[in-house]
């Protein structure tokens, strides 16, 4: 189920499973990466655990505190939806979509540019 879990994160579906409260487990910690001070001295990242699955989420997307409760609310009910219903889930299908129309454009941006070596490869010939 783990490679599941990636496909969560962009989703506005409203059918995904509700969390309760009483199944969260809430934690501000600092946060890491590039900031310098401001990272350094506030515990402005959430990190957001559901009991009954144990999935974890870690949110750090901005220095505001209910922003990112918010959105890492967000990301864990995907989550969650996600290793529950697993391949039912709206989550997993937006993805399998999004990467169905990344491969076809793929494929047309591949077959435009054969054409285009085509047309100069018939473009020299009729020089010569």
């Amino acid at each position: 189920t783990a490679p599941f879990l990636q496909a969560a994160g962009k989703n506005n579906s409203s059918n995904l499973l509700e969390l309760t409260e009483a199944e969260l487990e809430e934690q501000f910690v600092r946060g890491d990466g590039p900031g310098g001070q401001a990272t350094n001295k506030t515990n402005n990242c959430v990190v957001l655990k559901h009991i009954p699955s144990g999935i974890v989420v870690k949110c750090h997307q901005t220095r505001s505190v209910e922003q990112n409760r918010k959105t890492a609310r967000e990301i864990l009910r995907e989550k969650v939806d996600l290793f529950y219903k697993g391949e039912d889930s709206d989550v997993f299908k937006e993805k399998k979509a999004s990467e169905k129309k990344k491969q076809e454009k793929k494929r047309r941006a591949k077959e435009n540019l054969e054409r285009k070596r085509h047309f100069k490869e018939m473009q020299q010939l009729d020089k010569k």
